[in-house]
């Protein structure tokens, strides 16, 4: 698990949304099957304050 400590809640949203695209990037090309289903992010006492599905980068048309 990777952690970042991140000055505030938008910086790690959109962190997390690159980290995503580059995940699944490296998966597709690489042939992985298996990526985790989001990111969560969390706070300093590690409260969750925030989840990214990795569905989340996925170009519209592939959403449900």
């Amino acid at each position: 698990m990777k952690k970042a400590y991140l000055p505030d809640t938008a910086t790690a949203r959109h962190e997390a949304i690159l980290t995503a695209r580059e995940l699944l990037a490296e998966a597709i090309k690489d042939g992985k099957p298996d990526v985790p289903d989001a990111f969560v992010i969390m706070d300093e006492g590690g409260r969750t304050v925030d989840v990214v599905p990795l569905a989340a980068v996925f170009p519209k048309h592939m959403k449900k």
